[in-house]
């Protein structure tokens, strides 16, 4: 079972020296900043826009959620808009639920979360009647384990038919219709932009700090010499040593990096996702294989039948030679301005975004991959976790083209064998926590042949009272019967009766 290969851990960037670090406040600004009530005056500190922990925070999940898909200044504006909206983090997680039902949804019991022991830990199951599976553990953080023979190759074979049969698309990252409305509502400064992106307060602009905070751009993936290219395109960089002075940085306009981005022709490898995907339905009145499949994915998760049976359909991926996927998280924090997807029917409609809460990722190889393809996971059981510690001198860790040689653990693919994780942390009263930044992962550069993959997630409201509404409410409407009686964007009434011959 050597499906892993494990590198040496990379050295950890030092984060003590993180308080003496003088907060760069330019003087002009103190007295702004006062009389807008955004500080106490000169010796305020400058409120940074992540958490050295930064992948999971408020901030930078909006501009994940939002803007990663756009170019530069749309990630700015919405960098301010974080700023001055933060407010009070003791207010309600969520937006407030609407009145559903004769009664009060039942309270939810614990999520059902495996043990990993230690890396290397070996479990036996019982998933099917007719064999045994063995669970091992890869990791600890994440919380990751493999299931080598979890499908048999006959149903890899039927998957990928299926999804031949059902036709497949160019995988896409986030919409673009947000845009014009964000960006109507966003009045920022050139200074405040600044500031919020200047993580090491210095007066400056490195590449570094630029791409740690806007990792993609309207599907096109940032590196430095795209950021190079950018700058010398609207001649943000006179001198053109790739750092911004806050000069430099107030004489841009910002509107130039729109156009800029509207012109550019994205090459295939240069997106942040170059593969085809599509979704197969597992619900009742699927193929029975697929509904078999499902059961067997309860059976391992543990968890309820209503959680696992209102989760998202099967997404079924193929990646051609020179596919790959940028390292990235599958699901994030649900706070005022977001809603998970599934559970929007039961959500104010009022909530400007929306996100795909995924408990769990359970991830199934469908083939054996000539040439790379490899899954990597970029900073597994590091001891601590620092944003800007992924970027160092010319290596990437996110970049999947690149650097998936120096990721902590890649996990080979093999036909027929499953990895599934936990993409959030427990908080401590049975249900969802914060994301779990060690859940970061990516698609290594496929050099030689064709990889097929699927994904199972299953999806929880990081809500509690949500969630339980939600499951109340999909339970009325399966009573009721009807073409409601399954969440809108899990039926594929199409395809659910199909049967296929092996």
């Amino acid at each position: 079972m050597a499906a892993a290969a494990v590198t040496g851990q990379r050295p950890e960037t030092a984060t003590d020296g993180e308080a003496s670090r003088p907060q760069w406040v330019p003087p002009e600004h103190c007295q702004a900043q006062a009389a807008a009530g955004l500080g106490g005056g000169e010796d305020a500190p400058v409120r940074p826009l992540c958490k050295p922990r930064g992948i999971c925070s408020r901030a930078y999940f909006l501009v994940l959620m939002v803007f990663v898909h756009l170019y530069l200044g749309n990630v700015l504006a919405l960098l301010l808009f974080v700023h001055y909206s933060n407010g009070d983090e003791s207010s309600d997680p969520g937006p407030q639920l609407r009145a559903q039902g004769p009664g009060p949804a039942p309270a939810l019991g614990p999520l059902t979360r495996l043990e990993g022991i230690k890396v290397g830990h070996e479990r036996k199951v019982q998933l099917v009647s007719d064999r045994e599976h063995f669970i091992r553990t890869l990791s600890l953080k994440p919380l990751l384990f493999e299931i080598p023979g979890f499908l048999t190759d006959e149903e890899c074979r039927l998957i990928i038919h299926l999804a031949q049969m059902k036709g497949l698309q160019r995988s896409q990252i986030l919409p673009t219709e947000e845009y014009e409305e964000a960006m109507s509502t966003m009045q920022v400064s050139q200074l405040d932009l600044f500031q919020l992106l200047d993580q090491n307060r210095d007066g400056r602009l490195q590449l570094r700090e630029v791409l740690a905070q806007t990792r993609l751009g309207n599907g096109w993936w940032m590196t430095p010499e795209s950021i190079q290219e950018m700058y010398a395109a609207i001649k943000a960089d006179p001198d053109g040593d790739g750092v911004l002075s806050l000069q430099e940085f107030s004489n841009m306009d910002l509107r130039d990096f729109h156009k800029y981005m509207r012109s550019h022709k994205a090459e295939s490898s240069e997106l942040v996702r170059n593969s085809h995907h599509t979704w197969l339905y597992q619900g009742e009145g699927a193929h029975h294989v697929m509904r078999a499949i499902r059961q067997r994915v309860l059976r391992l998760t543990r968890l309820s039948p209503e959680i696992v049976e209102l989760s998202e359909p099967l997404q079924v991926v193929r990646y051609g030679e020179g596919g790959h996927y940028h390292a990235h998280v599958d699901s994030g924090p649900v706070y005022p301005e977001t809603i998970c997807s599934h559970t929007k029917l039961v959500a104010n409609e009022s909530v400007p975004f929306e996100t795909s809460c995924r408990y769990m990722t359970v991830l199934f190889y469908l083939n054996n991959v000539t040439g790379g393809g490899e899954t990597v996971f970029p900073v597994a059981d590091n001891r601590t976790y620092d944003e800007m510690s992924l970027i160092q001198d010319d290596v990437d860790l996110r970049d999947t083209r690149r650097h998936c040689d120096k990721g902590n653990l890649r996990v080979k693919p093999r036909q027929g064998t499953a990895v599934f994780w936990y993409n959030y942390l427990p908080d401590g009263q049975g249900w969802v926590g914060d994301v779990d930044d060690y859940s970061l992962h990516g698609g290594c550069l496929v050099t030689r042949g064709t990889k097929w993959i699927a994904n199972n997630w299953i999806n929880v409201d990081p809500s509690r009272a949500r969630q339980a509404l939600f499951q109340q409410e999909m339970a009325r409407l399966a009573r009721e019967g009807g073409a409601d009686s399954q969440p809108e964007w899990a039926l594929d009434r199409a395809y659910r009766d199909a049967r296929v011959e092996l």
